[in-house]
């Protein structure tokens, strides 16, 4: 092995770069998991997530991945044989249908092209032809991590008012919380699922519901099998800081210090940013005469950019010649956007330099791979950047 000097450049949607005071935090020693210093540290975080969430109800905390947190949704809320709705905007939504499946329930999929979000006026038509109220919830991704489409969520609450219906609103925010603007209770969501590997700057590993008082009232009704993930006993532990199994502990320390950060920044200045870099790579895509994935502009993802090669060419193996050239490493297409997309993430411990070298690795990997594009995507970036940057400090640039 030869060795490489410089970090890696990590620029996928997730995983994502960890900050060095949340390394730090986490690498403390491990502590009593029932004693009066975790404790402090389950009450802190706890309380912090309403806040990243944006509610005043509770939010549940597990070791887990996003997909644990997608099944605790489910079977804390819902029967088996249960009508659920979804919509079919990429692959993780297609897979949440999928686990919902295997959970008994009857998924009725609204089908998508993968370039839009979640559409409301379907969703609104499907729920007033629903007289009896079969369906018992609609879900929607926020962010589609696989394509870089945001579906637009107070829409989708609109639709379910609109039609008068009580179905259940749960919404994945895998790759949107603590990343994009995202109201709990102001849009009234009953479940929210989370994930700590991508806003929230931590490594993969644990998995958040958000709840309502309606979906609290649900699971008093839901049948379906559950242990580990039942709401009731982690409500129960919780309320005095602790949980009922072993939790991630040294996971909550970097938790503790990751939501810290956030505050310290300002949730509304995290938003900012991060709408900030994903302007600049599509300003980037555009001018090298690429075509970005999402389809409408009001949908687009802050929290990264899904982009098309030209009829001919391999993303995967442009994706290669990037990582062994450059060691940088961009998202990959999956399913059936495989070798068709890669995906450019910009969410998270990310700076406005770190953006600059990410597309200036892009720029050069598309001219090595002989993918035809035009040049001055990273030129095309670094003016908006900068004007931005100009407008922060209040200063006026030179002609």
């Amino acid at each position: 092995m030869t060795h490489r000097a410089g970090r890696h450049f990590l620029q996928i949607p997730g995983p994502t770069n960890v900050p060095d005071r949340v390394l730090r935090a986490i690498d403390r020693p491990t502590i009593d998991h029932r004693g009066p210093e975790f404790q402090k540290i389950g009450l802190s975080v706890l309380e912090g997530m309403k806040r990243v969430f944006q509610t005043r109800h509770p939010v549940m905390i597990y070791a887990a991945s996003g997909t644990g947190a997608w099944e605790a949704a489910l079977v804390n809320t819902l029967n088996a044989g249960d009508k659920v709705l979804m919509s079919e905007t990429g692959h993780f939504a297609t897979l949440w249908s999928k686990l919902a499946k295997k959970l008994g329930l009857d998924v009725e999929l609204i089908p998508g092209d993968w370039r839009r979000g979640a559409d409301h006026e379907a969703i609104e038509k499907r729920l007033v032809e629903d007289k009896a109220h079969a369906i018992k919830a609609v879900c929607v991704v926020h962010n589609e991590t696989s394509t870089g489409v945001a579906s637009r969520i107070a829409l989708t609450r609109r639709a379910i008012d609109n039609a008068k219906h009580p179905a259940l609103l749960m919404v994945d925010t895998i790759s949107s919380l603590a990343s994009i603007d995202y109201r709990h209770d102001e849009w009234g969501v009953d479940v929210t699922v989370g994930g700590s590997q991508k806003g929230l700057m931590l490594p993969p590993g644990l998995g958040f519901n958000a709840l309502s008082e309606k979906a609290l009232a649900a699971h008093k009704l839901s049948k379906m099998p559950r242990s580990y993930w039942d709401w009731s006993e982690m409500l129960a532990s919780n309320a005095t800081g602790f949980w009922p199994s072993t939790p991630a502990t040294n996971l909550l320390y970097g938790l503790d210090v990751a939501i810290e950060m956030l505050e310290e920044e300002g949730y509304a200045n995290v938003f900012a940013r991060h709408d900030r870099h994903a302007e600049a790579t599509r300003r980037a895509v555009r001018a090298w005469g690429l075509e970005i994935l999402c389809a409408v502009p009001e949908e687009y993802s802050s929290s990264l950019t899904a982009v098309m090669m030209p009829p001919g060419h391999d993303a995967d193996r442009f994706r290669k010649m990037v990582l062994e050239q450059f060691d940088m490493s961009l998202g990959t297409g999956l399913t059936k956007l495989a070798g068709k997309v890669f995906r450019i993430g910009h969410l998270g411990d990310f700076n406005d330099l770190t953006l600059a070298g990410t597309l200036a690795g892009v720029e050069m990997g598309l001219s090595i791979a002989g993918v035809p594009h035009k040049k001055g995507g990273v030129d095309a970036a670094m003016e908006y950047l900068a004007i931005e940057a100009a407008k922060r400090i209040g200063v006026k640039r030179a002609a």
